[in-house]
């Protein structure tokens, strides 16, 4: 059997909006990202869901709760948490992305590496291999995480992901095949 995925990600916040890029920070919905995550729950209510999964960033537990409050089983997971970008949490977006390609593997000052998000992922999915076998499961996280799916279920490598322009679309559909361990 396999797990079906459905990634989407966290609903626009205010430091979207604003241009800063929130790493760990919590992050907080705009008025039009509540929207938009109202939207996402009843986008995705009919879709058969046995769980959902959410980074514990406020941003995304925000979006999980105002698409699914009550109506689905929600879990928050660390492991779905955007990259820290250590001493550059929470600074312009454009500053960030200058010197992504360049912590691929070498963690941001202070924080962590593109291959540390893939490794938190790694793990994450072998768990939901073995404990969600069969199921269809929606994934609320961040850009990281998203890179990291591709990586694992897709092979496409992080040098590609980190400096192509993001395309926001109704989400991305993986299938992790059953029996993966990981490797």
């Amino acid at each position: 059997m396999a797990v079906e995925i459905i990634y989407e990600t966290h609903s626009i916040t205010t430091d979207n909006e604003a241009g800063v890029a929130t790493g760990w920070l919590p992050g907080q919905l705009s008025e039009r990202g509540r929207e938009l995550a109202r939207e996402l729950g009843r986008r995705r209510r009919g879709d058969g869901l046995a769980v959902v999964f959410t980074s514990d960033l406020a941003r995304a537990v925000e979006t999980a709760d105002l698409a699914f409050g009550g109506g689905v089983d929600v879990r928050r997971d660390r492991r779905l948490r955007e990259c820290d970008y250590g001493t550059l949490n929470g600074r312009p977006v454009g500053e960030v992305a200058r010197i992504r390609a360049r912590h691929i593997r070498v963690p941001f000052p202070g924080g962590q590496s593109y291959q540390d998000v893939v490794e938190q992922t790694r793990d994450f999915l072998t768990d939901l291999a073995r404990e969600w076998d069969g199921a269809k499961v929606l994934l609320i996280a961040h850009s990281a995480n998203r890179w990291a799916l591709d990586n694992l279920l897709g092979g496409v490598p992080l040098e590609e992901q980190v400096d192509a322009p993001f395309a926001w679309r109704e989400g991305w559909s993986y299938t992790l095949p059953g029996g993966w361990d990981g490797s």
